[in-house]
């Protein structure tokens, strides 16, 4: 049974501008250490042609060809390449969170009531999905992103911790730095628990899988890709009790410049796993960016994994005043990337037009976050694509919910048709198929 309960909880508020995972790269190193290649089959030849060439296999994926490689030897692409046993190769690419607003302010209101402050729930209708049965229970949702907070009331009871990973060398999936913890916030917004005591998500009895690729807000390439791979062939890194994930979503994201010296190579290898993620059933959402560009037209840019491959990617909407009775749920936010090219739906992400005026954190998203030493029970303020994104994941999970067996083309088309028209009639640059509705994607 859904419920929309709360109890007056907050702890330790955090107005987190913009915290969207805005990855940009660093500059290609050619002695960075890490490679991604990219090969037709991932095998014992390729294996062997690393290790020929002075290098140690980080992981290798059979089915995408994909693997990761280290070595200190700085001629080691060329002589790797040289044994025709990969397609392409490059350095890894180590990318870095940049806010793109002022530094996070804290709050503490101290008789706030959760439920009524989640507008973005309420805009997708979720409370009408859920009274006509529809909570995503049976679907698995991976978040491929920072550290979640495993212990946390919201989160400890959906989270598969069995089956939750960490491509981040020395960190486990649960770990991260601050408070805010940007991976915890996207989980709570798919998959918080009904359970009377916060926030409630929006498929709040999906299952989730973390897989850490970020840590501090920093990633790379090949531990996006690694946990692409992972998320939709688990058995293929020795994890072969758990299963696959139903739905990725992607709350990150790097503006990379095509001409990037070995770029080409990394934006196809991303695509290619995007793509082998597909092939297995796996529906990929992506955030769109908050760089407020037309996409459509920065023809030497890309942005990935938004366009990698046959994800879908998702603009953001948030009110303006939403305090003093501001309704708009779905004008698009002022910071969400756009493009014909690029949106396939929108989603409610939050926006801060108001800053500093007024009780303008509230026309931002409210989810759950780490907070401070053993605390279990903190919330964050948070806006971005990065916030529209798990919502459209969540809508994702209770439509397959309640269409069980459904293919992955059938998934994806029905939540684009079952989307509001928004904006220009049709399909446009800002909401792409439109603003998804969760009840119509669920009774359709």
């Amino acid at each position: 049974m859904i419920r929309n309960s709360t109890l007056p909880i907050l702890m330790c508020v955090c107005v987190i501008v913009l915290a969207a995972a805005l990855l940009v790269p660093a500059p290609v190193s050619a002695q960075s250490g890490d490679y991604v290649l990219v090969a037709s089959h991932w095998g014992a030849k390729q294996t062997a042609a690393v290790e020929a060439a002075g290098g140690t296999v980080i992981w290798g994926h059979p089915g995408s060809g994909i693997g990761m490689a280290s070595s200190t030897d700085p001629n080691f692409l060329d002589q790797v390449m040289s044994s025709n046993a990969f397609k392409s190769g490059s350095p890894d690419v180590v990318v870095q969170w940049v806010p793109a607003q002022p530094e996070p302010t804290s709050i503490t209101p101290d008789d706030e009531t959760f439920y009524p402050l989640q507008w973005n729930v309420r805009s997708v209708n979720a409370p009408d999905a859920w009274a006509a049965g529809c909570t995503g229970a049976g679907v698995r949702v991976a978040i491929i992103d920072g550290g979640i907070w495993n212990e946390h009331v919201d989160l400890d009871d959906n989270l598969d911790t069995a089956c939750s990973v960490s491509f981040v060398p020395g960190e486990p999936y649960n770990s991260d730095v601050g408070t805010f913890w940007h991976g915890t916030h996207v989980a709570g917004i798919v998959a918080a628990e009904d359970n009377g005591i916060g926030t409630i998500g929006i498929a709040p009895e999906a299952t989730l899988m973390g897989v850490k690729v970020l840590h501090n807000g920093s990633g790379s390439f090949g531990a996006v890709i690694g946990g692409i791979l992972y998320a939709s062939d688990p058995a293929s890194f020795g994890l072969g009790g758990c299963q696959k994930a139903d739905i990725i979503n992607m709350s990150l994201g790097a503006l990379f410049p095509k001409s990037a010296s070995g770029g080409g190579q990394l934006v196809g290898a991303m695509a290619k796993a995007v793509n082998f993620a597909a092939s297995q059933g796996v529906l990929v959402i992506s955030a769109a960016g908050n760089n407020g560009l037309d996409l459509g037209q920065l023809y030497d840019y890309t942005f990935v994994p938004a366009q990698s491959g046959s994800g879908l990617a998702v603009s953001a909407t948030g009110p303006v005043d939403f305090a003093n009775g501001g309704t708009n749920f779905r004008r698009l936010a002022s910071y969400s990337n756009y493009g014909e090219d690029l949106v396939s739906v929108a989603g409610p992400g939050g926006d801060f037009t108001l800053y500093p005026v007024g009780l303008w954190y509230y026309d931002m998203v409210l989810s759950t976050s780490r907070g401070s030493g053993a605390s279990t029970t903190s919330y964050s303020f948070a806006a971005g694509t990065s916030m529209a994104s798990p919502a459209v994941a969540g809508v994702a999970a209770l439509i397959k919910s309640s269409h069980p067996g459904i293919s992955l083309g059938a998934l994806k088309t029905l939540l684009q048709q079952s989307a509001d028209d928004e904006g220009p009639i049709g399909q446009d640059q800002y909401y792409g198929h439109g603003f998804v509705n969760a009840y119509r994607g669920c009774t359709q």
